[in-house]
Formats: C-alpha cells, sequence, structure tokens
C-alpha cells in the first residue's frame, strides 16, 4: 500500500524558507518519479515541481523557478522541496505525490499521479 507523509510546513515571513520533507513507502521508491503540488484556498490543484526516479533532471513550476528546489535520497525514500524567497502567494496545502513512471508529468495534471499524501499546510505572511 502505497503511502506518502509530508512534514516540515508550517508558517513563514515573506522572504523567509521552509523545507517540506515527504516520507515515501509501499513501492519501489527509486523507480518513480516524484512531484510537488500545491492547492491554495478556492482554487484547484496545481503542479509545482518534479524529480525523475534517479533524480536525473528536475522541473520547476515557472513561478517558483529560483525560489524552490527539488531534491530526492532514493536510500531513504524522501523528497524534499526546499522553498526559499517565499511570497504570500506561496501560502496553499503542499501534497507529495507519486508519478505513473520514471519521468516527470505531473505538469500535464493531477491525473498523472496515483497517489499523494494527505498534505501539509504552508502560510506565508507578516
Amino acid at each position: 500500500q502505497v503511502q506518502l507523509v509530508e512534514s516540515g510546513g508550517g508558517w513563514a515571513q515573506p522572504g523567509g524558507s521552509l523545507r517540506l520533507s515527504c516520507a515515501a513507502s509501499g513501492f519501489t521508491f527509486s523507480n518513480y518519479a516524484m512531484s510537488w503540488a500545491r492547492q491554495a484556498p478556492g482554487k484547484g490543484l496545481e503542479w509545482v515541481a518534479g524529480i525523475f526516479s534517479d533524480s536525473s533532471d528536475t522541473y520547476i513550476q515557472d513561478r517558483a523557478k529560483g525560489r524552490f528546489t527539488i531534491s530526492r535520497d532514493n536510500s531513504k525514500n524522501m523528497v524534499y522541496l526546499q522553498m526559499n524567497n517565499l511570497k504570500p502567494e506561496d501560502t496553499a496545502v503542499y501534497y507529495c505525490a507519486k508519478e505513473k513512471g520514471r519521468a516527470v508529468v505531473g505538469m500535464f495534471g493531477p491525473a498523472e499521479f496515483d497517489a499523494r499524501g494527505p498534505g501539509i499546510q504552508v502560510t506565508v505572511s507578516s
């Protein structure tokens, strides 16, 4: 049974940083790309970042480029999202998501995920 559990969320001031972590279990982690997605109040699920199964490539949403970094540790079954220079518009529930194959396709929509965690709140405000 696939399990994804996010941690590391909370509150940050504009310009601050947070690091999200996701612990994965129940599948062969190193065989699958992983992504982070978010949902702001009153809005739909939005893909944020993705990383190939072997870390050979990463993709970041345009609005987060230069501020967010995605990484993974296949020896620990963990995926991370480092978020720097946070903005109020980054406020959302963030989800760790398992992709269906080795490559990142989550940018094409939530249907490309076959599992995601319960989500964790990130609030950016002064």
